[in-house]
């Protein structure tokens, strides 16, 4: 695949065909170690933007005095 920075969306969507493709197991040994170097690759990716995101929300929620207060997702309003 391209090495161009693919949106958080489109890395899950490829890091599903990468798991898909070495579940079946018929990919030659070469090519799987790709497939499994790319989809480590995706994985830290979406494991940052997810850090990045969760960063963001808690700075959304900081208290008067700058405290982040966790919440959990079901006490919060839509």
């Amino acid at each position: 695949m391209a090495t161009k920075k693919l949106d958080f969306e489109q890395a899950m969507a490829r890091l599903e065909e990468i798991v898909t493709a070495l579940e079946r197991g018929d990919a030659p040994l070469e090519e799987a170690l790709a497939l499994f170097e790319e989809g480590a690759a995706l994985m830290k990716q979406c494991s940052t933007a997810l850090d990045k995101a969760e960063q963001k929300v808690q700075k959304l929620l900081a208290g008067p005095n700058g405290e982040v207060t966790a919440q959990p997702m079901e006490d919060m309003e839509p």
